[in-house]
């Protein structure tokens, strides 16, 4: 049975921090429908989540452009040599301090989620589940997920011990997998093609 309908509603966390490299530029400043790839995502969480966190380096373009426009919480002192499982480990940490017994976490370069998505994975958050993990034909999606936070612990000590594959974070805390309504909802951009792809699709 989910804990969603016993418990506040979840925290949402935006990973903001990666490097882009694909890109070319920072994700989280792109255009997308006429703001911000981040202000697009973080608007989606705020219809199910709050307090909505989003988790950059203070040196990031996504918190120097867009710090002052986005009514979200920073949380800025993510550990940026333990890559996306620190950045996870971190967000949930705060989530915890603010009273959320979990959270949704996304990453910014994924424009197309929707509140059904999070709605679907929240309630796949069973008893004895650390996580519900979005899922389609072909792969689990981390970063489309409901996370407790009191793993916040466990994420950070296998950071520090060498993990840096989200997959096997979640072999070793243990997650539900949740089939999904619509694939499209889990789309990431890595590289302008796949952002010029995507705007031709849903133009």
């Amino acid at each position: 049975m989910s804990t969603s309908a016993e418990s506040r509603p979840p925290a949402g966390i935006v990973l903001a921090g990666g490097a882009s490299r694909r890109m070319g530029r920072d994700k989280a400043a792109m255009e997308w429908d006429g703001e911000s790839m981040l202000a697009t995502v973080v608007k989606v969480l705020a219809t199910r989540c709050a307090p909505v966190f989003v988790v950059a380096p203070a040196s990031s373009t996504a918190f120097g452009e867009l710090h002052d426009a986005l009514a979200v919480q920073w949380v800025t002192d993510e550990p940026a040599k333990y890559g996306p499982l620190g950045a996870l480990a971190t967000g949930l940490r705060h989530a915890a301090a603010a009273g959320c017994d979990r959270a949704f976490v996304t990453a910014t370069d994924m424009p197309l989620i929707s509140g059904e998505l999070i709605d679907e994975v929240d309630r796949g958050l069973v008893e004895g589940a650390a996580v519900a993990v979005a899922a389609d034909s072909e792969r689990l999606h981390p970063f489309a997920g409901v996370y407790r936070t009191s793993c916040a612990g466990a994420f950070a000590d296998l950071a520090v011990t060498g993990e840096r594959r989200m997959l096997g974070a979640l072999d070793e805390v243990g997650a539900n997998r949740v089939s999904i309504s619509r694939s499209e909802w889990l789309t990431n951009v890595n590289s302008p093609e796949d952002v010029h792809r995507l705007r031709r699709l849903v133009g």
